[in-house]
Order: C-alpha cells, then sequence, then structure tokens
C-alpha cells in the first residue's frame, strides 16, 4: 500500500513538475515571439550578464505584456513615458524604434513626450526629444513633424479652462486662493494656459491617452500622491476604467519598481467620482 501510495505521489509531483515547465516554456516563448515584434530581432543573450537579462526579457515581454486589457501600442507609449520621465534614454531609443516597428506614428511618440513637459519640466522633454529625433532621423522621418497646435496666443487660458474645468474644476485655483500678493492669481492660471492651454488642446493623441499616460509620468516621479489623486479621477472621467489603470500600472512596474507602483495602484483603489 505504501508502495502504490509512494508512486501516485511521484506520479503527481511528475505531473506538476512537467506542467511548471510548459508554462515556463510557454512564457518564453511568448517572450521571443512578442520581442522579434517589437524589436524585428530576435532575442539574444546578453554576453556580460546573461542571468539578469533573462529575468527581465522573459518577464517583460513574456508575462507583463500580457497582463490587462491594453494594446501594444499604448503599451509602448507608456513605456516611452516613463523612459521620458526616468530619463533613461539609451532604452527610450529601443524603444521609440519599437513603437515604429508596431505601428505608433511619429506624432504620437511626440506627443506623449512633448505632454510631460508640465509634470517633469522642460529639460527632460528636451533630452527625451533628441533621442527619439535621432531614432526618426535614422529612419528617414522628416522633421520638424506636423503642427499639432490649435490655440493661438490670446485663447490660451480660455480653451485651456475648456479642458481643465470639467475635468478637474477650480480646485487649484482655490487651493492658491490664500497666497500672497500676485502668487493667487498667477499660479493657478500659468496651470490653465500652459499646462491644458498649450498641451491639452494639441492635436495627435486623444484625451484617454494624454489621461492615461500623464497617470503613468506622475506614479514615475514618485512623491505625487496628491497628484494622482486627481489625475486618477481625472482618469475615470474621462472613460479610462479602474482595470486599464490598473493594467498602466502593471505595465510600468519593471521600469519604475514596486514601491511606487504599489503607491500608484492604492491611489487607483480609492479614486471616485464625487
Amino acid at each position: 500500500m505504501k508502495g502504490i501510495l509512494l508512486a501516485i505521489t511521484i506520479v503527481a509531483v511528475s505531473i506538476l513538475e512537467l506542467r511548471a515547465q510548459g508554462a515556463d516554456t510557454n512564457r518564453i516563448e511568448k517572450a521571443k515571439k512578442k520581442y522579434q515584434e517589437l524589436f524585428a530581432a530576435k532575442m539574444t543573450a546578453s554576453k556580460t550578464d546573461p542571468e539578469l537579462m533573462n529575468i527581465l526579457q522573459n518577464f517583460i515581454f513574456g508575462e507583463v505584456f500580457y497582463i490587462g486589457d491594453l494594446d501594444d501600442k499604448t503599451r509602448e507609449l507608456i513605456t516611452i513615458t516613463v523612459l521620458t520621465t526616468n530619463q533613461t534614454l539609451p532604452q527610450l531609443k529601443a524603444h521609440t524604434n519599437a513603437a515604429l516597428n508596431i505601428g505608433v506614428s511619429p506624432i504620437e511618440i511626440r506627443e506623449v513626450v512633448y505632454q510631460c513637459a508640465p509634470f517633469i519640466g522642460f529639460p527632460k522633454v528636451l533630452n527625451a526629444l533628441d533621442t527619439i529625433n535621432s531614432v526618426f532621423k535614422s529612419r528617414g522621418i522628416k522633421l520638424p513633424l506636423e503642427n499639432k497646435g490649435t490655440v493661438q496666443e490670446n485663447e490660451r487660458f480660455e480653451k485651456g479652462k475648456e479642458k481643465q474645468f470639467p475635468l478637474y474644476g477650480e480646485g487649484m485655483k482655490q487651493n492658491m486662493k490664500d497666497l500672497p500678493g500676485e502668487f493667487a492669481e498667477a499660479i493657478p492660471r500659468i496651470l490653465t494656459e500652459t499646462c491644458f492651454g498649450d498641451f491639452y488642446t494639441r492635436d495627435g493623441l486623444d484625451i484617454k491617452t494624454r489621461e492615461l499616460t500623464i497617470y503613468c509620468a506622475l506614479a514615475a516621479l514618485g512623491g505625487t500622491e496628491r497628484q494622482m489623486a486627481s489625475h486618477a479621477v481625472g482618469n475615470l472621467k474621462v472613460g479610462n476604467s479602474k482595470e486599464k489603470l490598473l493594467s498602466a500600472m502593471v505595465h510600468c512596474y519593471p521600469y519604475l519598481g514596486f514601491p511606487r507602483v504599489s503607491n500608484a495602484i492604492n491611489v487607483i483603489r480609492e479614486a471616485r467620482i464625487q
């Protein structure tokens, strides 16, 4: 009897091991397939750090890319956003090529980088533009790209307010009203004029993509829970579900690390439209 039980146990363990091996093989095969689609090249071992690259490639391209409800174009726009925010420019170069390979337009790539400016500052955006433009030039894409601005100089405040108010109301104006002197008026005004008037009004990206990638940039910055809370609600208002936001955070994990992604997930959990 003991012999039969032992045999059954051995068979059961063997089946589980085979299943685990099959799952691992499936993950590896998926990683190879996705890598080829993105980079138009076979996934090869690193000459210096093969173990780390094996973990990285199988995790990102064999697992993360298959979790959640995002298409690959959106995933690459998210990746470009967080790489711009983090200033990890060698990887930004690779993923700009990947985005173009799967059909993301140069305009879309440029616009997600432009949209980062009010949140991460213009110098970092200029660094990122040097990188993406070098890729565009190498691929024969003529620069400058088509102008996508829609607002005249004297319209920046009013057009910006049209974008800002339905999503965020006058919260910033109320928060700043007790500042001394000119600052009570100037700070909320320049936010309306620049963030919303100069950028939200641009063509080339739909509002859902703008809000989603902005949330990813805020998550990448860290220490922005207050702003993430506002933009999580903004995402819900434009039609991005919590599931979509969570999918984006899972996609960001390999590039940001778990603590910042975990903080962003907690903000999403608590987000409600009032």
